[in-house]
């Protein structure tokens, strides 16, 4: 017995360390850097609904779709996390998310249903496509005439909104897709709950969209937790917007695509500037406050990016290897270069600000002009002249119109999120994994957000396609 009792602490370490190589790689795999990932979530991921599904959904009336019902699903159908195995074939990670799919049965009455739509933060291509999609889904399947769009981000529900909600109807949005924004316009921060809850009960909102990316999801959950303590049946879900693509749970946000798209045209004319010159140097500073994703992957559409720093991977920036250095040894052999920095590269290097802005974000000191000037610094000391353009596309890219791929996604981004929402799902967002909409508990990504691994495969390309020092990792 005793020796039993000393080898079961043994038998449980193995087991714990073998847990942990498993989760790594999951996190890995992902592209994930915060670790190990499925550690910290819910133990349950089950989303919370208002209620029974009590009436007929008007989608299944029609006869089309009566003949495709059995591809669309169960609404018990879930989607694993990791779709990797162990040896046997059991999951890698034992975590499900509850798979979107359009419901036979709703919660909601579509003849008394009224529902709202917000968008806070800041604009990202394809805000409006979402808009767009969420009428149409609502007015044409659901037979929901009554759609109210709040003017400004959660300030609209405040207890002085800047300005009132608008009616949103099929031929009010028809043609919105085709401009960049917001229709409805954004605003930061968010009004007490009990203020916001006041005015949902005083509008007579019963489904409540809440387009935004980490601070307003943040906010709708919120907003939930003082529907939930009056009980009322009013559904709150969240659609990210991320032009960073940092959603935790969101393999791909909206708008993403399209960044990725119109940075990558900066950096080939970042490129074109920097051979144009003797000694040309072009620098663009992308949106990333503390993720790389789109410098990294725009770095790899472009192909002409020399070094591309991102949040998540330290570099020197004095001395033997580091940034400058580096930089200085492809003047003199190539005598240009292209540079890809995210806006929230080098803290340790540029110093961090103990400032947020209204979303909760922190606010980062200016890595773009600090780098162009300590590059024009380090080069005068060595008596090497060049010609430094630097480029800050960042709002040009947030206000252009979604590209193809990105409307696509935000169509069926809309019509998933419109149909958990008229089955009274709630306290949720839609999210997207392994090529499925999701339902995502809103808890479960309350303060995390997504960051690029060092050993990602994603980072693996960037160094392949700049030739940047391996070691900055």
């Amino acid at each position: 017995m005793e020796r039993n009792l000393q080898i079961a602490p043994c038998i449980f370490s193995v087991a714990m360390v073998l847990t942990f190589c498993i989760l790594e790689v999951a996190d890995v795999r992902a592209g994930f850097v915060e670790f190990p990932l499925w550690r910290f979530i819910l133990d349950d991921m089950t989303v919370k609904t208002l209620g029974a599904q009590r009436f007929e959904s008007p989608v299944f009336k029609r006869k089309h779709y009566q003949a495709l019902k059995r591809y669309v699903g169960s609404q018990n159908t879930h989607i694993l996390a990791d779709i990797s195995v162990m040896p046997g074939g059991t999951p890698a990670v034992d975590v499900l998310f509850e798979k979107s799919v359009i419901p036979e049965k709703i919660f909601f009455d579509p003849s008394k249903t009224r529902v709202a739509i917000v968008s806070c933060g800041g604009i990202c291509p394809g805000i409006n496509d979402v808009i767009r999609s969420i009428v149409l889904a609502m007015y044409y399947w659901y037979e929901v005439k009554d759609v109210i769009g709040i003017r400004f981000g959660y300030a609209g529900l405040g207890k002085n909104p800047p300005e009132p909600p608008v009616p949103l109807s099929p031929d009010s949005v028809s043609n919105i897709h085709d401009v960049g924004g917001t229709v409805l316009a954004s605003s930061r921060g968010c009004p007490p709950e009990p203020e916001i809850v006041d005015s949902l009960v005083a509008l007579g909102v019963d489904i409540l969209f809440c387009i935004g990316g980490d601070g307003t999801l943040r906010g709708a959950h919120d907003i939930h937790k003082e529907v939930e303590k009056r009980k009322l049946p009013i559904c709150v879900v969240g659609i990210p917007k991320t032009i960073d693509n940092d959603v935790f749970f969101v393999y791909r946000s909206f708008g993403y695509q399209t960044a990725v798209a119109e940075a990558k045209k900066v950096l080939s004319c970042a490129h074109v500037e920097a051979k144009a010159a003797n000694n040309g140097i072009g620098l663009v500073k992308l949106m990333g406050r503390e993720a790389g994703f789109i410098a990294a992957a725009a770095t790899k559409a472009s192909g002409d990016v020399n070094f591309c720093l991102v949040p998540e991977i330290r570099c020197p920036l004095h001395g033997e290897g580091g940034v400058l250095e580096t930089l200085r040894d492809r003047i003199l052999r190539r005598h240009h270069a292209v540079i890809a920095v995210a806006e929230g590269a080098g803290n340790d290097i540029v110093g961090e600000t103990n400032d947020f802005d209204a979303s909760g974000n922190k606010i980062f000191k200016d890595i773009g002009t600090f780098l162009r000037d300590e590059i024009k610094k380090a080069f005068k000391q060595w008596q090497i002249p060049v010609n430094v353009k630097y480029i800050d596309p960042s709002y040009v890219i947030r206000s252009v119109p979604a590209n193809s791929d990105d409307s696509i996604f935000c169509a069926d981004l809309a019509r998933a999120a419109v149909n958990s929402a008229m089955s009274g799902k709630t306290d949720m967002l839609v999210g997207f994994w392994h090529g499925e909409f999701t339902c995502v508990p809103l808890e479960a990504v309350r303060n995390r957000k997504k960051r690029m691994c060092p050993s990602s495969g994603l980072w693996h390309s960037v160094i392949a396609t700049t030739g940047q020092p391996s070691e900055w990792i």
